[in-house]
């Protein structure tokens, strides 16, 4: 479960480096997230941030990703972390679930709005939003 979370948090809360090992790290990242400062990150905070983290990810700059640039990110994050090679079939999974018109190419919208039942899950007061215990309480999973 660990290595799908580690795969997860940059795509889903578009951190610039890994999900953080420990609390100092995972503190400042919520801090980036949180951007209205009330110490909870909705999930419209999330689809900005994912947002931003696709334009990262569109290589090619057409407003869409293709399997080939999903791909690169997973052999990417792969390289940097030491990520399973199962947690980039968990990449094209969620792939397919952001894909809403079926078009096998995910855009800007399909993207950023995307937000997976892992994050609903651990939205344990039903708020729409994830304070950090309810992250610390994902990452435990």
């Amino acid at each position: 479960m660990k290595t799908k979370l580690l795969l997860l948090a940059p795509l889903l809360l578009a951190a610039s480096g890994a999900w953080a090992s420990d609390v100092q790290n995972v503190r400042k990242m919520f801090r980036k997230l949180d951007a209205n400062g009330d110490r909870a990150i909705q999930f419209s905070e999330v689809q900005v941030a994912r947002g931003v983290f696709f334009d990262r990810l569109d290589a090619n700059r057409d407003g869409f990703l293709d399997t080939g640039e999903l791909d690169a990110a997973a052999r990417r994050l792969e390289d940097r972390r030491n990520i399973a090679t199962d947690s980039a079939d968990d990449m094209a999974a969620q792939a397919t679930q952001m894909d809403t018109n079926r078009d096998r190419r995910i855009s800007r919208e399909e993207f950023s709005t995307f937000v997976p039942d892992r994050l609903r899950l651990a939205d344990a007061n039903g708020d729409g939003s994830l304070s950090l215990s309810e992250l610390r309480a994902l990452r435990q999973r």
